[in-house]
């Protein structure tokens, strides 16, 4: 059971990197080097950060490279703000009575200031704070504090965060809310990956504040290509499946029937309603490497109709939506198990139509 959580700062419980880019492209201008895009800075920023200033100035020493980069970061610090569901997962913790602390990079001044503004100034027992290498930190804290090691989790969003956490033999969770990217939090083996954490808090709550266990049942789904009048098909593009697109869906309640789960899971979703619900095939979703974390799905899918009006309203699930028709949908970038059933209404010519 999970009793003790030790939280990163930057882009786990606030967004400072939109600041940090901006500061970081301030610094290499000043050194003559040529500034970065946000994707190539998540790619190559790295805690220690010497190590990411080694490779791009190697020649400017880091007492200059601190002075440009605190001259430019000081004057919008204030400007961060928390992550979404940041404030409600304290609370959690502190409804919980979990024991919380911060070990971060980021300077006590910056920190004070921070959590003044987001409403986070009373949440946490000890904070660790303006620490470089947290691996070097983290067995310290652990002593300090007499933290049972299998009862204790550090939430951090960086590489250096879960090495850290795997220094200190504790509990990993990756969030998908700040400065690395999937595929290298991947790399970094974690014990669970989470989007954000209100996602992080459900599954706490669904496995009795533990982590879940590699023995855990397989997770029932329902998922529809949706038609409009005039047979296109809607397809979303989600991060949760690496970027690739798909089409809306969810895991099935208790004590919901199947076809109840998919109008609801379209409603939440896409905000449409939807009719002519037709099953057309059921597939195994084990382990797949285009999403974000290992999971055993049992995927139920349909065809229905949009019934009414067809504007679309995204919620958090899923980044960008089109309706195309079908050949035009298999020249997507289409996740796996959207592809199969794609081709199996293809190939028997199921449409759904108003005609």
């Amino acid at each position: 059971m999970i009793r003790n959580i030790i939280f990163d700062w930057s882009g786990t419980l606030v967004d400072d990197l939109p600041g940090v880019f901006k500061a970081t492209n301030y610094i290499l201008e000043q050194a003559g080097v040529a500034t970065l895009t946000l994707a190539e800075f998540r790619a190559e920023f790295e805690l220690p950060f010497t190590g990411f200033y080694n490779r791009f100035t190697p020649d400017v020493p880091l007492e200059q490279l601190e002075e440009w980069f605190h001259s430019y970061f000081g004057k919008v610090c204030g400007e961060v703000i928390a992550l979404p569901h940041a404030v409600e997962f304290l609370d959690f913790c502190k409804s919980k009575e979990l024991r919380c602390f911060v070990l971060s990079a980021v300077k006590q001044e910056y920190f004070t200031e921070q959590t003044a503004n987001v409403g986070m100034s009373d949440c946490f027992e000890q904070t660790y704070l303006g620490v470089w290498d947290k691996r070097e930190k983290i067995h310290d804290i652990i002593e300090e504090n007499n933290l049972s090691k299998d009862e204790t989790l550090y939430i951090g969003d960086m590489q250096h965060d879960v090495e850290t956490a795997h220094h200190g033999g504790i509990h990993s969770c990756a969030l998908l809310t700040g400065y690395n990217t999937l595929d290298q939090l991947r790399e970094a083996n974690p014990t669970h990956i989470a989007t954000d954490l209100d996602e992080f808090k459900g599954t706490l709550q669904a496995n009795g504040m533990t982590l879940p266990s590699s023995k855990r049942r397989p997770v029932a789904t329902v998922g529809a290509l949706i038609y409009d009048a005039l047979g296109q098909v809607l397809m979303v593009r989600t991060d949760k499946w690496s970027g690739k697109w798909g089409i809306p869906g969810g895991k099935i309640e208790h004590s919901e029937s199947s076809e109840d789960a998919l109008r609801r899971e379209i409603a939440e979703e896409t905000s449409l309603t939807i009719t002519d619900i037709e099953f057309v095939l059921s597939q195994d979703c084990i382990n797949s490497e285009e999403f974000y974390r290992p999971e055993h799905f049992i995927l139920l899918n349909y065809t229905c109709r949009v019934a009414g009006e067809t504007d679309v309203t995204l919620n958090d699930e899923a980044q960008a939506y089109r309706w195309v028709s079908e050949p035009d949908a298999l020249q997507l970038d289409l996740n796996r198990p959207t592809r199969i059933l794609l081709d199996a209404v293809m190939a028997n010519s199921t449409i759904p139509t108003d005609v």
